[in-house]
C-alpha cells in the first residue's frame, strides 16, 4: 500500500469534513482499519486449517466449514471497509471538479472575472447534496452489514462445537472452531464501533439538514424585513 497516497486522502477527507465527520473518519481508521489489518486478519487466518471435526470421512470437514461459515468474517469486513469509504472520496472529487471548473473560467475570462466558487470546499449546492447523501449511504452499509453478520452468526458469536450432519458426513460430528472466544470478542469490538459510526453519521446528517433550515429562515426573516 502506497501510505503517503493514502495520507493524502485522509486528508482530504478530514479537511472537508464538519467535526462530527472527523471523529467518523478517527474511528473508521484507528479503531476499524488498524484493528482489521493488525489484529483481526491473523485470528481468522487459520479458520479453515483449525476447524476439526471427529471424522476422517473425506469432504465432511470442507462441507461442514462452509455451511458454517458461509463467508469470511476478513471478507466481509474488508468489503463493508471499501464501501463505507468510498462516498468521502466522492466527496473530494466532486470539490476537485469544482476546483478545475473554477480554474478553467478564470483561464477562459481573465483574473478579474467573478469567481464561480469563492470557497470550493464549502458545502453548498450540489456539494451539499453529496456530502448529505455519503453520509446516508455510509450509515446504510453499515447497517445492511450488520443485519449481513448476524443473520450469518447469530447474536454475532461463534460456539466452541457445532454438530454437522450434511452429506458426505457418515453421521452427526462434532466439530471444533478455532479460538472462538477471541474471535468473538473481535466481532463484537467491530459491531460496537460500527453502531457508534452509523449514529455518527446520522447526527451529521441531522446537523447539517437543522444548519441549512436555520440558514433558510433566518434569510426568509431577512427578506420579509426588508
Amino acid at each position: 500500500m502506497n501510505w503517503g497516497v493514502f495520507e493524502g486522502l485522509l486528508s482530504g477527507v478530514n479537511k472537508y469534513s464538519t467535526a462530527f465527520g472527523r471523529i467518523w473518519l478517527s474511528l473508521v481508521f484507528i479503531f476499524r482499519l488498524l484493528v482489521y489489518v493488525v489484529a483481526a486478519e491473523r485470528v481468522w487466518s487459520d479458520d479453515h486449517k483449525d476447524f476439526d471435526c471427529n471424522t476422517r470421512q473425506p469432504g465432511c470437514t470442507n462441507v461442514c466449514f462452509d455451511h458454517f461459515f458461509p463467508v469470511s468474517h476478513i471478507r466481509l469486513w474488508a468489503l463493508q471497509l471499501i464501501l463505507v469509504t468510498c462516498p468521502s472520496l466522492l466527496v473530494i472529487m466532486h470539490v476537485a471538479y469544482r476546483e478545475a471548473k473554477a480554474q478553467r473560467h478564470r483561464a477562459a475570462s481573465g483574473d478579474n472575472c467573478r469567481c464561480i466558487y469563492p470557497n470550493p470546499g464549502k458545502k453548498r449546492g450540489g456539494l451539499w447534496w453529496t456530502y448529505l447523501l455519503s453520509l446516508i449511504f455510509k450509515a446504510g452499509v453499515d447497517v445492511v452489514f450488520l443485519y449481513i453478520f448476524y443473520h450469518f452468526y447469530r447474536n454475532y458469536t461463534l460456539p466452541r462445537l457445532v454438530k454437522c450432519e450434511l452429506p458426505p458426513c457418515p453421521n452427526v460430528v462434532d466439530c471444533f472452531i478455532s479460538r472462538p472466544t477471541e474471535k468473538t470478542i473481535f466481532t463484537l469490538f467491530m459491531v460496537v464501533t460500527t453502531c457508534v459510526c452509523v449514529m455518527l453519521s446520522l447526527v451529521e446528517a441531522a446537523y447539517l439538514i437543522g444548519k441549512r433550515c436555520r440558514e433558510c429562515l433566518l434569510a426568509g426573516g431577512g427578506d420579509s424585513r426588508r
